[in-house]
């Protein structure tokens, strides 16, 4: 069996269709347990007190901000070079899913950093980066919507997906390329030195299971709708032609 087999919209509907609700209700389950063990069954950072629990929305929303807009780099790339349409309506079909994820990073980052920095913004490499990354989902959407051959516009915003892609691995690694910048180093790492404590970690783990789950159905989700929004377009057209 051949994974493009799925490129077929028929056999992607009929495959990930019945995954859908069990994923989303999955990924609901997984949240609930990982945000009340996070919030309510750890202790406080003896630094950063109770604001330091906004970790458990904060690292995997941003973490899924920045893996959406490389998900969506991914399928940019098979539609350029295999022409598949169920990958650009795949990338599509994440954008409106990331840019959530985006805001939220932003409000929780927002929310933690103003008692840590004492301001609710700062001008720092990886926060500058992360705006451009917000806005480079915007764009990408809007491009989208702007362009009425679908096509056309699957080639243009993947090409602004690539070029967008700088932003989300300066997202993603700022902090190693500007040791000056405020936001600290990376809070889970396979490096056991850098990691945070075990009692924080593990409920993280399980906060970041639950945003995957939880992006994974979404956009097969979405990626769904928009397959059959594309064939109520061509049936309209059949019919006025």
């Amino acid at each position: 069996m051949s994974i493009w087999e799925y490129a077929n919209p028929k056999k992607f509907i009929a495959t990930t269709g019945p995954w859908v609700p069990v994923m989303l209700w999955g990924s609901i389950a997984i949240l609930v347990v990982g945000l009340v063990w996070g919030f309510f069954f750890t202790p406080d950072d003896f630094r950063q007190g109770s604001t330091v629990k906004i970790f458990y929305l904060h690292v995997p929303s941003a973490l899924m901000a920045i893996n959406a807009w490389f998900m969506m780099l991914i399928a940019s790339v098979i539609w350029l070079v295999r022409r598949h349409h169920v990958s650009a309506l795949a990338a599509r079909a994440a954008a409106p899913v990331g840019v959530v994820m985006t805001v939220m990073a932003l409000f929780t980052g927002a929310i933690w950093g103003q008692p840590m920095w004492g301001t609710w913004w700062a001008w720092d490499p990886r926060l500058t980066s992360f705006l451009i990354l917000f806005l480079f989902y915007l764009g990408y959407i809007a491009l989208w919507e702007a362009i009425e051959d679908p096509d056309t516009a699957a080639d243009l915003t993947s090409v602004l997906c690539i070029v967008g892609s700088v932003f989300a691995v300066l997202s993603r690694y700022a902090v190693n390329f500007w040791s000056q910048g405020l936001h600290q180093p990376a809070s889970l790492s396979l490096d056991k030195e850098e990691n945070v404590a075990d009692v924080f970690w593990y409920p993280a783990l399980v906060c970041i299971a639950g945003f995957v789950l939880l992006f994974v159905a979404l956009v097969l989700m979405r990626t769904a709708t928009e397959i059959r929004v594309r064939r109520m377009r061509a049936l309209e057209a059949r019919m006025r032609g």
